[in-house]
């Protein structure tokens, strides 16, 4: 086969031929999705790499190799991070996309009402 004859990965997809991705592809693109977000709320809160992995007990380049998606943390990392972002993270896989969220934890979440009078959410009490 010769170059002239190659389909891109997008050329077959318009065409609705199948497009198998391998695993490394799929993964590559979760890292990248991921570092995105990272950077995304960091720049959110005018946060260096510096300060972010200073705030989630990691270092400089660790930050630097998320947000370059040259790096999948595991969950207790994830969980670490959305501390030191003060957010929640949302992961949402589906077939052939990915999705991951940071939501700040002072906006409050849509299937959630507000604390009020005996709501037993107010001050003090305990979930």
């Amino acid at each position: 086969m010769n170059h002239s004859q190659w389909k891109t990965r997008r050329t077959r997809k318009l065409m609705g031929e199948s497009v198998e991705e391998s695993a490394a592809y799929v993964e590559a693109g979760y890292a990248f999705a991921l570092g995105q977000a990272v950077y995304d709320r960091r720049t959110e809160l005018g946060l260096s790499q510096s300060e972010l992995a200073r705030r989630a007990g990691m270092t400089q380049p660790q930050i630097s190799n998320i947000e370059g998606g040259d790096s999948l943390p595991t969950l207790p990392l994830l969980t670490r991070l959305a501390k030191a972002l003060d957010a929640a993270l949302t992961i949402d896989l589906d077939r052939d996309t990915s999705a991951f969220r940071f939501t700040p934890h002072d906006r409050a979440r849509p299937d959630e009402a507000p604390p009020g009078p005996g709501s037993g959410r107010g001050l003090g009490s305990v979930a």
